[in-house]
């Protein structure tokens, strides 16, 4: 049963695994977007090991066609070169040599236009700067129960028209007696924000239409439960709109506490946000026991 509900899974850890049958992979039908969405290192990886295969491969035929130096010196000569050039005199070279030389040249500026272009791709790519809460809470609230979470802009620049969307994914048994995996909508408070600076903690009433209602850490844990949210914006930095996505499993989920305040006031009017505090959670009781002028606001 825990293998069933691991390879269930939507969005998960490293130890997340999706088996996918009968889906038959061609990456290089899309090997654009393979280049874009690999790490920068195993991007470098495969461009060194294109830059030696293409190396190795002209060697060879400047070793066969020339007739002259030795393999290895031909390779070398082929990683010293950065455009196409023969250091032997014109007239000892043969035609087919000659050619060989068009072709390196012509793949020598193919390869370096095609690798420029894929790195400032990738290196331009928008990178949303929103970090999410390590945990969301269902903490105690007006004779009810509320889920929260905390979302924060890293960046100087404004997120205009920020827009959050929460799912609620969990095995289930069907009518017919069969585990399905369903999402559910998790409605907020308030969705969406004009201007998304600082911090923004997220509220969903748990009321009797949520799909939340009557669950607890146990129940959640037993249907490997997991809260997705996703968070698009216009960064006015950027002039670009980005993309923002978390996950949290169901022992992130935690019952019975509440996020710390990180917001207070100064002398002086002015509003100070710690974000020493932005992750750190506390006993509900904890906060309700305090006094009121000592509280501060999310």
């Amino acid at each position: 049963m825990s293998e069933l509900l691991e390879h269930t899974r939507v969005v998960g850890g490293a130890r997340a695994r999706v088996v996918a049958t009968g889906l038959r992979r061609r990456p290089l039908r899309d090997l654009y977007h393979h280049l874009l969405t690999v790490s920068w290192l195993r991007l470098f990886w495969l461009f060194g090991l294109v830059y030696a295969a293409v190396n190795l491969a002209f060697a060879a035929g400047y070793h066969f066609l020339g007739g002259g130096a030795a393999f290895v010196d031909e390779f070398i000569a082929s990683l010293r070169r950065t455009i196409a050039a023969d250091p032997r005199p014109p007239e000892t070279r043969t035609l087919a040599v000659e050619v060989l030389l068009g072709v390196e040249g012509f793949v020598r500026w193919l390869g370096l236009a095609l690798g420029a272009g894929i790195i400032f791709a990738k290196f331009s790519a928008p990178r949303p700067g929103v970090v999410f809460s390590r945990v969301a809470v269902v903490t105690p609230r007006s004779g009810g129960r509320v889920l929260m979470f905390r979302m924060a802009n890293e960046r100087q620049s404004t997120l205009v028209d920020a827009k959050v969307r929460v799912l609620l994914v969990m095995n289930e048994r069907s009518s017919d007696g069969d585990l399905v995996r369903r999402a559910r909508d998790v409605a907020l408070r308030r969705e969406e924000t004009a201007l998304f600076t600082h911090a923004w903690t997220a509220i969903h009433p748990v009321d009797a239409q949520s799909p939340l209602a009557g669950e607890d850490a146990a129940s959640l844990q037993a249907a490997d439960a997991e809260l997705i949210v996703s968070l698009t914006g216009f960064d006015e930095g950027l002039s670009r709109t980005v993309h923002a996505r978390h996950a949290w499993r169901a022992r992130d989920i935690r019952f019975g506490l509440r996020f710390r305040e990180m917001v207070r006031v100064l002398p002086g009017g002015v509003h100070q946000v710690d974000y020493r505090r932005f992750h750190e959670v506390e006993p509900a009781e904890d906060r309700a026991n305090r006094p009121a002028r000592a509280r501060g606001r999310d």
